[in-house]
């Protein structure tokens, strides 16, 4: 198309210099026409009307289809698991940044406090040797004591929820037994002195 002509010439050293180059047109190539942009084929509308057809399934497609729908019920069931499970699983990873944030910014004097109830702890570890029931009741009962010391508001807040809770559970305790022992020890072939068989 074009010939680049160069007009200056010189040593390295003065390479930096700036030079003029001119374009001059090939003489051997004829004029060309120029072209419309509706002639373009990229803005050309296609002919015909164009229509979809669905192609036949392949044996794997009918597979997979075969498959997803045999596996259909238990993806439901594990997305509904996780739709229940998913708010709980939050609380708990905002509570534990919440701890991480309180012991980042602790009050003065939690730490030796923390130190003093997890001693006690082990200490009650220590006393119950031996007994399984012990070692249940003796680490949290000696914690539960040394919290107390230095928590009172919250230790007399916890026994009152805790005792309520218990309560609850020992009525129902209650009521289960006495509704199992009115059903298999109280039938009337059981009872030989009753008021009516005398």
């Amino acid at each position: 198309m074009f010939k680049v002509i160069q007009r200056s010439m010189g040593p390295a050293s003065l390479s930096l210099l700036t030079f003029k180059v001119y374009a001059s047109q090939k003489k051997d190539s004829p004029p060309k026409t120029s072209v419309k942009v509706n002639e373009l084929s990229l803005y050309s509308v296609p002919e015909g009307q164009s229509k979809y057809v669905e192609e036949p399934r392949t044996q794997l497609e009918e597979s997979i289809s075969h498959l997803r729908q045999h596996c259909q019920p238990y993806t439901s069931w594990c997305q509904e698991i996780y739709s229940q499970t998913e708010p709980k699983m939050q609380s708990l990873v905002q509570w534990g940044l919440d701890s991480y944030e309180y012991l980042q910014n602790a009050p003065p004097g939690f730490f030796p406090r923390l130190g003093v109830i997890g001693f006690a702890g082990i200490v009650g570890l220590l006393l119950a040797r031996g007994s399984k029931i012990k070692k249940l009741v003796y680490p949290p009962g000696f914690m539960g004591v040394a919290a107390s010391l230095y928590y009172p508001q919250q230790a007399i807040i916890f026994v009152q929820v805790s005792g309520e809770k218990l309560y609850d559970w020992g009525l129902r305790g209650y009521i289960v037994i006495e509704d199992l022992w009115k059903e298999n020890f109280q039938k009337p072939g059981n009872v030989k002195n009753s008021p009516g068989n005398k």
